[in-house]
């Protein structure tokens, strides 16, 4: 009999665990998902204010110097130059920091959403640029990526990596601002690349684990 009460007493102790565990794992995923989207929400907001400032303030021989840059690669040097005093930023060495899509797909070097070089800012965060060949000054002019868990893993677009449209007056916008809300859901998945997340969770999308 007390063998019996033994095994009863057992198994429901088994089943609470089993319980509790099912309910603290979608907490948890939550948790993770708003303190990156919370992260995103701040950084941008630097970034916005960063571009703004520098707008006014950038030294008239660099803005000189972008203009008349004969190549990518230099447009990209002069923008870090403008950059790298606000954001204190250090080039990563490290070669394995790889992004990724969402879907799980490596970010290959002949995509558009790749970037050469890596920084490392002084509060942990990744960031890249990449200057955006484009004669049309209505459509940006650089991107700029930023992975808020630094070279921690996921390392992946609409996790913990997004990303900014900069324009040629400064103005900044979170990837995937002029798509259509369809294309953010489709993208924002598990299915997608996650780019677009950079302006579907700032707009209230939710985060999908």
């Amino acid at each position: 009999m007390k063998k019996r009460i033994w095994k009863i007493e057992y198994s429901i102790t088994l089943l609470a665990l089993f319980a509790f565990m099912l309910f603290m794992i979608p907490t948890s995923f939550s948790s993770k998902g708003a303190m990156y989207i919370s992260k995103w929400n701040e950084a941008y907001n630097k970034i916005d204010y960063m571009f703004s400032a520098m707008s006014a303030q950038a030294d008239s021989d660099i803005v000189k110097g972008l203009k008349n840059a004969t190549s990518n690669k230099k447009r990209e040097n002069l923008m870090m130059l403008l950059v790298k005093p606000y954001l204190r930023l250090h080039e990563v060495q490290n070669r394995k920091y790889r992004p990724h899509y969402m879907n799980g797909k490596l970010v290959l070097k002949k995509d558009f959403w790749h970037f050469d070089k890596f920084y490392k800012s002084e509060s942990g965060l990744i960031v890249g640029i990449k200057d955006i060949e484009n004669e049309n000054t209505l459509e940006p002019a650089f991107m700029m990526l930023v992975d808020m868990n630094g070279i921690k893993a996921p390392n992946t677009w609409g996790r913990d990596i997004y990303g900014v449209d900069i324009y040629a007056d400064g103005k900044v916008r979170p990837l995937g601002y002029n798509w259509e809300v369809d294309k953010l859901k489709k993208d924002c998945s598990s299915t997608g690349t996650g780019i677009s997340c950079s302006h579907f969770y700032r707009i209230g999308g939710e985060f999908r684990e």
